[in-house]
Formats: structure tokens, sequence, C-alpha cells
């Protein structure tokens, strides 16, 4: 019985972790209306550490059996769809990301086509490739911000990444992916690494900013090539 209730509690307390991701949603949301940009990529980075390791959190304290009560499933989709979709189209419509008057219609198409992700029962592969552009507009906005790309331009890549919602290509979940996982996660966290360098020590010397631009594009790279020959083996 003692046993039995710890079991109970700590699959309480792993909802409790994942649930932790509404309330940096809501810190995200605050900084956006002040504009605090760098701020606003704290807590959404927060949220997006949560949810890199709830799921295997809650595999390992076996929630579905021990909380049978509640959905982590749909916890987990109300909750990233806060961090991944509506923070990001607020900071898009709020925050000057697009030209003055296509603020709404960015938004607007941010959060339809993202509806339709979340939607999708077929939106991840037998081996855990996401099929179709998975909604990540917070990473968008990270790099239209990094690399202070124009308002029209930002318009334009909202449009493409909105349309590749649809299409078919293959984007890894590091976290998920079985093969090279070791390897992704590894790219992953050089990846983090060089951004918090970028977006919170831009002043540091040429040498750091180089490098870390050369490990940014590294690990685009990296992940680019791995949607380019996991979507070829589908053909």
């Amino acid at each position: 019985m003692h046993i039995l209730l710890v079991k109970v509690s700590l699959s309480y307390l792993v909802h409790l972790f994942t649930i932790s991701g509404v309330v940096f949603s809501f810190l995200a949301l605050i900084f956006a209306i002040d504009q605090n940009i760098p701020a606003v990529f704290f807590f959404l980075a927060l949220a997006l550490f949560v949810d890199g390791i709830d799921g295997t959190l809650a595999r390992a304290a076996n929630v579905k059996v021990h909380t049978p009560n509640i959905n982590g499933e749909i916890l987990d989709n109300i909750i990233d769809f806060l961090n991944y979709t509506f923070i990001p189209s607020f900071v898009i419509y709020w925050c000057g990301f697009v030209p003055e008057g296509l603020e709404l219609l960015s938004a607007s198409i941010v959060l339809i086509v993202s509806c339709y992700t979340f939607a999708n029962n077929t939106v991840k592969t037998s081996d855990f490739y996401f099929s179709g552009f998975p909604a990540l507009w917070n990473v968008v906005i990270l790099y239209f911000y990094l690399l202070n790309t124009s308002a029209l331009t930002n318009f334009y890549l909202i449009l493409i990444f909105a349309v590749l919602t649809f299409i078919p290509l293959k984007y890894l979940h590091p976290f998920r992916v079985v093969q090279l996982r070791k390897t992704s996660l590894f790219i992953l966290l050089l990846w983090m690494l060089a951004t918090i360098v970028l977006l919170y020590f831009p002043q540091s010397s040429k040498n750091l900013i180089t490098l870390s631009y050369l490990l940014w594009a590294a690990s685009n790279t990296y992940f680019l090539a791995l949607t380019v020959i996991r979507t070829s083996k589908d053909r």
C-alpha cells in the first residue's frame, strides 16, 4: 500500500511538472506585452525544457497506470500549443515582427495552421519524426530576432512555414527518434549554448560570437540534413 501511494504521488508530481509549462507561458506573455524579447525567450526555453523531458518522466513513473484519471497527452498538447504557437503568434502580432497592417493576418495564419498540426493524428511517423512543419513557431521567432530579418521577409517566411505544415517533409524529434539520438542531443546542446551566447551575451568577444554563429550554422545544417535523408526514405 505504501509503495502504491509513492507511485501515485510521483505520477501526480510528474503531471505538476508538466503543468509548470503553463506558468512559464504566462510569464512569457507578460514580458511579450512589455516587448522584452530576451525575457520572452527565457521563459519559452524553460517551457521547452519541461516539454523535452516530461514525456520521459511520465513513462518512467508509468502515469497512465497510476493516475488514469488524468490524460497527460491532452495536458501536454494544451501547454505545447500555448508555448509553441499562442505566445509566438502574440509576439508576431505585438512586437513588430511583420509589416504594419499584416500583424493580425500573420498571427491568424500561425494559429490556424497550428490547430491543424495539433489535431493531426498522423503528425508523427512510426519512428517519431514529425510529418510536416511541427508548429515550432517559438524557434521561428527566435530566428527572426537573432538574424534581424526584415518585417517583410518575416511575413513571407511565415507563409512558407504555413505551407510546409501540409507538406510531409520529416522533421527530427531529438528526444524521441532512436536513430542517432545521442548525436542529435549533443548537437541540440551545442545549438542551445550558441543560442544563449547570441541572445544574452551579444557583446562577448568577436571570437566567441563567431564561434557561436558557426556552431549555430553547423547544428542547423545537421538537422536539415536529417530532414532531407529521412524524407527521401519515403520516396
